[in-house]
């Protein structure tokens, strides 16, 4: 397994050495939290961020898998297509906002507007989500095993809300309605591949009350 140390390097370099050591096995990237834009827009390979990372994580990530083993700057995976991006600590504001696919998973809390404008992902926060979350929602999937702050799924469009905790105060176009079978073999499968220790049947799901959201 080869590891790159990021330390004094700039973020041109290191992105250079990393996608030129993406040979099949993962990589490891050590001393990267002054790097913003790591691992952008890679379309395979498995790549392994010890420690903090800095702004813009694997934006526009197209099929690679990018796990971070402490904490994500800002806007972790902003408009990423496809891969997997695992965050075991928390992530900062706008994570995961404008993606079209692939799914992110944060072990601990995520800030303001995450998943904001989300068109096709599944988001996973296993902790406590900021304001805004899941505004302008247009389809997939965010799934907050924690609490939710104000405005959440506010102007909510498509796609589905899933919540285990409380809100603060849900956003505007949204209604709660009753889990689906569907709904508990998703949230299981998904629990049972990311190893998020949480009970499909005690989730609260939220929808768009209207596909006309600003008339609501």
């Amino acid at each position: 397994m080869k590891t790159i140390d990021a330390k004094a390097q700039d973020l041109k370099a290191v992105n250079r050495r990393l996608r030129g050591s993406l040979n099949g096995q993962p990589v490891i990237v050590k001393n990267v939290s002054h790097l913003h834009g790591l691992a952008a827009g890679l379309k395979h390979g498995e790549v392994v961020v010890q420690g903090n990372a800095g702004d813009y994580l694997g934006v526009l990530n197209a099929g690679a898998t990018i796990k971070v083993t402490r904490n994500a700057g800002k806007y972790v995976a902003d408009n990423m297509t496809a891969g997997t991006v695992i965050v075991e600590g928390s992530a900062e504001y706008g994570a995961a906002q404008y993606c079209y696919g692939g799914t992110v998973v944060v072990r601990g809390d995520a800030g303001d507007f995450t998943a904001t404008m989300n068109k096709g992902a599944t988001i996973i926060v296993t902790g406590n989500i900021g304001r805004e979350a899941g505004t302008y929602m247009l389809k997939g999937d965010l799934i907050v095993v924690g609490n939710a702050d104000e405005n959440f799924a506010n102007y909510l469009i498509r796609g589905n809300v899933y919540i285990a905790g409380e809100w603060a105060r849900l956003g505007h176009n949204t209604r709660v309605e009753p889990l689906t079978d569907e709904d508990v073999t998703k949230l299981r499968a998904l629990f049972g591949k990311y190893e998020i220790n949480a009970v499909p049947t005690t989730f609260k799901k939220i929808v768009a009350a209207s596909e006309k959201p600003f008339y609501n």
